[in-house]
């Protein structure tokens, strides 16, 4: 079995390694599932694709059991840090991948409270393969609390968002790039929230296309109080029906 590609677009330099970066502060809750699943992306990819793939849990700041949740995942190794920043989180996890093997090295992160799909490597990989250098997908929501309130935001959600080739939005919970292009623009910055369209603006004006795709959705929790200030939660809270 092997990797589907258009042969419409010559390919760079071969992807050779995938880097996966989970920032996770105080997650224990849902850390297990995403890394369970990150799990099943891993095997999917390697059983198709001569590539190998390193999984790193940044925990930032974590009082709860998020290390021993992420010790149960052999495949998966930690990194720890005290800033209590999403951006610099992300940027930590990626900041040991920065020598020769970038030009064959992709970027990919997600978020703590996240489920991809089996195939959402091997779909950053397709992608990679067909020229893309920075691929943003797009983000399902798992809503929490009372049926009725879960089906009012459900729809108030689907009705603001876009999963489409082309969409609009941003999510680090569902971003990959090259690894030299990421490099090139200095990674993600050390924000507490709008980290992901930061580095995807700088892209942009550095002349680097990000490619909006919806063929590599991932599933987020629907929380209402989330970790970053402005993030997802914040977009749930603001689609709640006024009092």
């Amino acid at each position: 079995m092997v990797v589907e590609v258009s042969p419409r677009i010559p390919s760079r330099t071969p992807v050779c390694h995938i880097v996966v970066v989970v920032p996770a502060h105080n997650e224990q809750d849902l850390l297990d599932a995403c890394l369970t699943a990150l799990s099943r992306a891993e095997r999917r990819v390697v059983e198709v694709a001569p590539v190998t793939v390193s999984t790193i849990v940044v925990l930032d700041a974590c009082t709860d059991d998020s290390a021993s949740i992420a010790a149960r995942h052999p495949s998966v190794s930690t990194v720890t840090v005290e800033h209590r920043n999403v951006g610099a989180a992300r940027a930590a996890g990626f900041s040991n991948h920065t020598s020769e093997l970038a030009a064959t090295t992709w970027f990919a992160t997600t978020d703590a409270d996240t489920r991809v799909g089996e195939d959402w490597l091997l779909g950053h990989l397709r992608h990679a393969t067909d020229g893309a250098r920075a691929v943003a997908g797009t983000v399902s929501v798992e809503f929490e609390g009372r049926v009725e309130e879960d089906v009012r935001l459900r729809s108030t959600y689907d009705a603001h968002y876009r999963h489409e080739l082309g969409h609009p939005h941003v999510h680090g919970a569902n971003l990959g790039i090259r690894a030299t292009d990421y490099l090139s623009v200095g990674g993600f910055a050390p924000l507490a929230t709008g980290e992901d369209h930061d580095l995807v603006r700088r892209l942009e004006l550095g002349g680097i296309a990000c490619r909006r795709v919806c063929d590599i959705s991932v599933t987020t929790s629907g929380r209402l109080r989330g970790r970053a200030p402005e993030g997802m939660a914040e977009f749930l809270r603001s689609l709640e029906p006024s009092a």
